[in-house]
């Protein structure tokens, strides 16, 4: 069996790889689309929730007003999934928008 040397540190990824830059603008307008998804994607869920929960008004034989909530598990599940996905796309807009305006080129030092 033959050693071969194992690349370690910077030889790990070319040069071009290794100065690509993080500080790119655009970022910005990916992180304001993930916004405005995220607010559908909440509105959404919102509109699931009310979906889910039901107001049953009943009559009884001596004319008492019976009231009480239904729920429907699958619309609650399904707005609890949504109200993640929101938070995953705010998490993401936020790392995006940071990753647009924060980052800076690094200059070697000698």
């Amino acid at each position: 069996m033959i050693d071969l040397p194992q690349p370690t540190g910077a030889d790990l990824w070319p040069e071009e790889q290794a100065n690509a830059r993080l500080n790119q603008p655009w970022r910005a307008l990916v992180a304001l689309g993930e916004v405005v998804v995220a607010a559908l994607v909440l509105w959404a869920a919102f509109a699931l929730w009310h979906a889910g929960v039901v107001t049953v008004t009943t009559t009884a034989a001596d004319g008492a007003q019976l009231t009480s909530q239904r729920y429907f598990g699958g619309h609650i599940a399904g707005a609890l999934g949504l109200g993640a996905v929101t938070a995953v796309l705010v998490v993401d807009a936020v790392r995006q928008l940071l990753l647009a305006v924060r980052t800076r080129h690094r200059t070697k030092k000698r």
